[in-house]
């Protein structure tokens, strides 16, 4: 095996299942690391050469590209079969919920930064709005949530009446909610400003505490409670 360390010290005439081996996968860059996924390339393509094309769909070069791929979209690039596509949405899956089980350890739903964290990736990459229904007990500790409504690109259905018998029937003392805007721009419009005072005045009525709207955009979100709009 080759060890040869580069002078600006890079490793480099390793292939990336030994360079892993040799100095641990955080020494890979994300060519290299998408490359002993796939292990093995295809006719004139290594490895490396499919992960090149693999992140340089929809002309973004990045990871994201990934997981916005529909396994058949992966299929498009000659050497990535059925089984190679499947890993890579499987490892794409597998990141996503490390990701959100280590974000539940710390989630503070008094926190709009904490919420949003726990849920970003959950929504942020869906094409359509998503409406979730977070339901708490009195210390603000999760009880369950919900998928209230999958819209369109342009909205989602929003229902007070589901919202609250939802958090009757869970015994809901507090509620947060939370929805995508697909676009990637979080900024809330007037009917999502509307609505938010409607289930806020609501939830008075019936003693249930709405303590955010969450708008989440593409690694950006918005606090409808720090805009002004929970009271």
């Amino acid at each position: 095996m080759n060890n040869l360390i580069c002078n600006n010290g890079e490793i480099s005439d390793l292939r990336p299942y030994e360079k892993c081996v040799e100095y641990g996968p955080e020494f890979l860059t994300d060519t290299e690391l998408l490359a002993t996924i796939i292990r093995s390339g295809t006719s004139g393509k290594s490895a490396v050469d499919l992960s090149k094309e693999l992140l340089s769909m929809r002309n973004g070069n990045k990871l994201l590209s990934l997981i916005d791929a529909s396994i058949d979209e992966l299929k498009q690039i000659k050497g990535i079969g059925t089984a190679k596509a499947v890993q890579i949405k499987c490892i794409c899956e597998l990141s996503r919920r490390i990701s959100k089980q280590s974000a539940f350890s710390n989630i503070n739903f008094s926190s709009p930064e904490s919420i949003a964290g726990y849920y970003m990736e959950d929504l942020r990459h869906l094409d359509k709005e998503h409406l979730i229904l977070s339901m708490l007990d009195t210390k603000l500790k999760l009880i369950r949530d919900v998928t209230l409504s999958v819209g369109t690109v342009n909205g989602s259905l929003l229902s007070t009446r589901e919202i609250f018998i939802e958090a009757l029937k869970n015994r809901a003392v507090y509620i947060v909610l939370l929805h995508n805007h697909p676009s990637g721009d979080s900024t809330p419009s007037g009917c999502d400003i509307e609505t938010t005072k409607k289930v806020c005045e609501a939830g008075r009525l019936l003693g249930i505490q709405l303590i955010d709207h969450i708008i989440i955009g593409d690694n950006n979100y918005t606090s409808l409670k720090e805009y002004g709009c929970v009271y």
